[in-house]
Formats: structure tokens, sequence, C-alpha cells
């Protein structure tokens, strides 16, 4: 079980049902990533940092993140 993503969970108190469906997924399932239950993949989590204008994003969802999305790696030599 991943850790409480405690970002998604506080965006998840005050959003709207039109923000929810942003995401691709149902509120329900967007709760269980955020105590950690459930992994999204990589569609859903950058729909949820779409949605959440990336107060949560594909980095914090992810662990495998750099291998999914290396162009997010801030530590490249340019």
């Amino acid at each position: 079980m991943r850790p409480k993503n405690t970002k998604l969970l506080v965006w998840l108190k005050s959003a709207d049902d039109k923000s929810v469906a942003k995401t691709g997924t149902t509120r329900s399932y967007l709760r269980a990533i955020g105590y950690g239950y459930k992994t999204p993949g990589p569609e859903i989590a950058s729909a949820i940092e779409l949605a959440t204008g990336a107060v949560v994003t594909r980095k914090d969802l992810r662990d495998d993140w750099l291998a999914i999305w290396p162009e997010l790696n801030n530590n490249q030599a340019a």
C-alpha cells in the first residue's frame, strides 16, 4: 500500500462533479488512490494532474513516473 496522498484528498473534498469527471474516473476511485489503496494508470495520473491544475502531479501519483515520463526529470543534463 502506498502512503496517503493528502494533496489529492484535500482537492477531492472541494472538487465539484465536473472537475472529478475531468479525471476520467470516479470520486470513489480517486478516494482509493488518495488513501493509497490504488495506483492510477498513466492516463488517469495525467488526467488527475490536468484536472487539479498540477496541485497533484504525476510524480505524486506513481513511483515509476521516471520510466513513463522521463521528460519530467528536472535533473537531466542539458
